[in-house]
Formats: structure tokens, C-alpha cells, sequence
């Protein structure tokens, strides 16, 4: 079909695209003009998703923006809001709503407060101002001053609903963390009463630093000595020391949880033998250099030394319990911070949001959109008046132009089309004879 057959057909299908774009119009105004005007107003807040807390420092990533405003969105339009709007604009007790609850369909089986809340949320939306952090709670209604006043309702239904979940949730917080500083606060002081009968049960005093008292005498004495014999007490100290420390502490840990015939228990302590005598033998390799240095200070060191190492599995057992009460402390410390820190929390007023003036009365409505009824009524019936004029032509062609015979390897031999009327001579060509056309053919 050619864009001339195609034309053809419009034409002489022309009243039924005018009928169809008449009565498509005729129905657009009067469905329009049956329903109630419809206004939307707008209440704006602002979501300070970039602004830090004041009180923890947080502020929310831009990769969670997005969810972030959904989340909001969808809050927005929950029951808690708009059970809220329910409850400040006083609806339950308004006679015309009640009635109109009364005249719903009979298998809602919603109670009142749940049936007008439907209402907020079903004319209620939300949307995110482009390129900024500006959510926008929209409210349609019938009337435009109501339609301002939902809207900045539903707005304050949602700060508060928002500034509730937040203290909620650090109180909750801050709830279970005293409840953790309460525990840990009863492990230290049992864990301070260990420490304190174990030195008091086996005489030793650890410092500030877990150093007990007999090894800063020991310290000192070797100081006192003169500097060659103090550079080789410190060396042999360095060798040996460190090794036989961490052989009693482990022997001292391995005690607790093994049986004194366990053979890593066993190994262990041939081990620290082993390390004992490579002090003796350090010892011994000192003592010249020590007499040396005077008699009273190599036996004061020789003693002391004695001491020192006698009592090296107690002095690693204290500094195990007094280790155990250092990290019970921070946690403590940690914990309780924490706790105060919800706390605080807790009674901020802090919400993120930010409200931005009231919303303001509409003063058009959003329905009827007269310039999109008309326009989109004749459109609509202009393009149905088209389809339907080509299914009536398909469903009864006719030869309208000699293209609708052209068929392929079938010549056309002639066409035959209406006479044109004779034009009856007028008195000029009576008159003037030569300026009558000269007749071909007949009629």
C-alpha cells in the first residue's frame, strides 16, 4: 500500500476518525468534569546524610544515599506516620469520616484508625529534589488548604517518628552496654582479689610497670658494681633472663590446665632446668669479676640473684594475674565510655532532618490537567479513528485509484472515470462564437 492509497482511504474513511476523535473528546470532558478537583501540596525537609553527628561523628556514605532515601521513603508511608496524622488532625472523632468508615466495603475488616490511615498513605509520596539532599512529601486531597495542612503533618509525624527510633535504639544500646560494664566490672574486681592473695600468699610486690621488688634490687646492685663488672652482670642477665622468664610462665599456665605427671609438663620443666644452668654457669663466669669489684656488693648481688631466680615462676604467675586485671580494666574503661556515650545519645535531639518552612496552599489543581485532557482526548481519538478506519477498510476493500489494479504481470487496459459536466455557454460566447471550445467526442 502506497502513501496515496493510504491517504485515499483516510479521506473517504474521514467520518469515522472524526466521530471517533469527536466522541473520544466528548467522553475525556465529561469524565473530567465528574470527578472532583484534585491539589497537591508540598512539605520539604532536609536530610543532613553529610552532616557529622555531634555527638558519635557519624555521617552516612554517598554509596548508601539511595537506600537511604528509599528507607525514608517507605517510613514516610507507614502505619506509625500516618497513624500519627490520624491522631493530631483528630479524625476518628470527625462525624463525616466516621460515617464514610461506616459505608466502606464490608469485608475491610480494619478498625477506624487503621482505615483513615490507608487514606494518608494513599495519597501520600515522596520524592528526592534533584541533584541535592532535599526529600519532598507530597499530599493530594480535594481541598487545597487540607492539602497543606497533611502535608506539613505528616512531615512533623515524621521527625518525631524518626527522633523516637533514635533514642529507641541508644537507649537499647546503651542499655546492654552497662549491662556488659557491669559484667566486666565484677570479672575485674575478682580478678584484682586474685592478684592481691596471690602476692599476699607468696610475699611479692609487682610495681607499676609488673617489675617485682627483688628484680629492681636487683637491678640496682648490678649498677653499683663497676662498669666492667656491671657491662658482664648485664650480659649475663640479658642471656639468661629472658629465657628463663618465659619458661616459667609458660610452666606456670601449663599448671593449671595439666596434671603434674603430663609429659609437656615434664618437658617443660627439664627445659627450664636446662635454661638454670646456663645461668649457673653465667653466674659462675661472673663471680671473679663480681669479688673483684668488692665483697660486699658480689654477695648482696650473689643473694639477691638467688632470690630473684628462685622465685621467677611466681613473679611471671603475678605478672599473668596482674595482666589479666590491666586488659579487664581497659574493657571496663572501653565499655562504660560506650555506655555514656549512647546515653548522651539517647537524649540528643539530634534526627538528621532538617524541616524547611511550611508547605504552601496550591493554588491549581493537579486534576483535571485541562490542557493534557484536551490534547490527549483528541489524540487518542484521532489515532482509534485511524485504526478503525483501516479495519473497516480491510473488511470490505474497494477500487478507489487505478494503483488499487495494479496487479504484478496483469497490464491495465484503460480506466474508466466519471464524465466532466458540459459548461452551458454564456452570453459572452454567444456573442463571440470563436471563443466556444470545439466539442470532442459525445456525451
Amino acid at each position: 500500500m502506497s502513501i496515496a492509497q493510504f491517504f485515499r482511504i483516510l479521506w473517504a474513511r474521514r467520518w469515522i476518525i472524526l466521530a471517533t476523535t469527536f466522541v473520544c473528546f466528548v467522553a475525556a470532558m465529561l469524565v473530567a468534569r465528574s470527578f472532583p478537583a484534585r491539589y497537591q501540596a508540598s512539605s520539604r525537609v532536609m536530610l543532613n546524610m553529610f552532616k557529622p553527628d555531634p555527638v558519635t561523628g557519624e555521617a552516612i556514605s554517598s554509596g548508601f544515599a539511595r537506600a537511604y532515601v528509599k528507607t525514608q521513603g517507605e517510613l514516610i508511608r507507614d502505619y506509625r506516620i500516618a497513624g500519627k496524622v490520624v491522631d493530631e488532625l483528630g479524625w476518628a472523632e470527625n462525624p463525616q469520616l466516621v460515617a464514610a468508615y461506616q459505608r466502606r466495603d464490608p469485608s475491610d475488616q480494619s478498625d477506624v484508625r487503621r482505615w483513615l490511615a490507608q487514606q494518608v498513605m494513599d495519597n501520600t509520596d515522596t520524592k528526592l529534589v534533584d541533584t541535592s539532599n532535599i526529600l519532598e512529601i507530597q499530599f493530594t486531597s480535594n481541598s487545597p488548604e487540607q492539602a497543606a495542612r497533611i502535608a506539613d503533618t505528616v512531615r512533623q509525624a515524621y521527625v518525631d517518628q524518626a527522633l523516637t527510633f533514635r533514642r529507641d535504639d541508644a537507649a537499647n544500646n546503651a542499655d546492654w552496654f552497662r549491662k556488659q560494664a557491669t559484667r566486666i566490672r565484677a570479672e575485674l574486681t575478682a580478678a584484682e582479689q586474685r592478684k592481691t592473695a596471690f602476692e599476699r600468699a607468696n610475699g611479692i610486690v609487682l610495681a607499676d610497670n609488673d617489675t617485682d621488688v627483688d628484680s629492681a634490687r636487683l637491678t640496682a646492685l648490678a649498677g653499683a658494681a663497676p662498669p666492667q663488672a656491671a657491662a658482664q652482670i648485664a650480659a649475663a642477665q640479658a642471656v639468661a633472663s629472658p629465657q628463663l622468664e618465659s619458661a616459667n610462665a609458660a610452666i606456670a599456665n601449663a599448671e593449671k590446665v595439666l596434671g603434674p605427671n603430663n609429659p609437656e609438663l615434664l618437658a617443660m620443666k627439664r627445659q627450664r632446668d636446662a635454661i638454670a644452668s646456663t645461668v649457673a654457669a653465667a653466674q659462675r663466669a661472673v663471680s671473679p669479676v663480681a669479688a673483684a669489684a668488692g665483697p660486699s656488693v658480689a654477695s648482696l648481688y650473689s643473694a639477691q640473684q638467688q632470690k630473684v631466680l628462685a622465685q621467677r615462676g611466681k613473679v611471671a604467675e603475678a605478672q599473668q594475674l596482674s595482666t589479666d586485671v590491666r586488659v579487664l580494666r581497659d574493657q571496663y574503661a572501653k565499655t562504660a565510655a560506650r555506655a555514656a556515650e549512647l546515653q548522651q545519645q539517647g537524649e540528643s535531639n539530634e534526627t538528621g532532618l532538617e524541616m524547611l518552612g511550611s508547605a504552601v496552599v496550591p493554588t491549581s489543581p493537579i486534576f483535571p490537567n485541562w490542557p493534557l485532557v484536551i490534547f490527549g482526548s483528541l489524540g487518542l481519538g484521532f489515532a482509534l479513528g485511524l485504526l478503525a478506519s483501516l479495519v473497516v477498510e480491510l473488511l470490505g476493500r474497494r477500487v478507489r485509484s487505478a494503483e488499487d489494479l495494479t496487479f504484478r504481470e496483469v497490464p491495465v487496459l484503460g480506466v474508466m472515470t466519471k464524465a466532466k459536466p458540459v459548461r452551458r455557454s454564456s452570453l459572452l460566447d454567444r456573442l463571440m462564437p470563436f471563443r466556444r471550445p470545439a466539442v470532442q467526442g459525445g456525451y
